[in-house]
């Protein structure tokens, strides 16, 4: 990832587009769940100014936004939600809770292999956000849905995100 990171970059920004995207989705899918709605819209301001601040540091490295390209990581992931209203609603939250986390995870692997000290800094500021967003999602989940079936659920979806990472390919990209 480290060695191609101009590719890891544009990646990152588009991950950051789509992460914002995702969640004001989520508004406009789920207006009856008054609950989550001021997280959703915290989370979505967020992630689009990490988008912001990617992007001017791919400005600085002299790197262009790329199109975007099918992330087969989270294809896979959404495809294990279940159909269902309560069920879709619970899934999406606690998948949107897996990718931030291991998210976060990988943001850490990067500031720890980075030489530069300011790109290091930059990206275990992002690890932290990335590991708030993953709790605010957890925490959107327990408003709607008791705490045993969460967190069943979030073992589900953690074993099969483990067998999804094993069968994809590793390439310069944050999934």
């Amino acid at each position: 990832m480290l060695a191609d990171f101009d590719a890891f970059l544009s990646d990152h920004a588009n991950c950051e587009r789509k992460a914002s995207a995702m969640a004001m989705g989520m508004v406009v899918k789920y207006p009856d769940r008054p609950l989550v709605i001021p997280a959703l819209i915290d989370v979505a301001q967020e992630e689009l100014t990490h988008f912001a601040q990617v992007y001017e540091l791919m400005r600085s490295r002299d790197v262009a936004l790329v199109r975007d390209t099918r992330d087969e990581y989270v294809i896979a992931l959404m495809a294990q939600a279940r159909h269902g209203r309560d069920e879709r609603f619970l899934d999406r939250l606690l998948l949107a809770c897996v990718v931030e986390c291991r998210g976060a995870e990988r943001f850490g692997l990067v500031a720890d292999g980075l030489g530069d000290p300011v790109l290091a800094q930059f990206y275990g500021q992002l690890r932290r956000s990335e590991v708030k967003h993953g709790h605010v999602f957890a925490d959107m989940a327990l408003r709607y849905f008791a705490h045993t079936d969460v967190y069943r659920r979030m073992g589900q979806l953690v074993e099969l995100e483990a067998d999804i990472m094993s069968a994809l390919p590793v390439r310069a990209a944050l999934h």
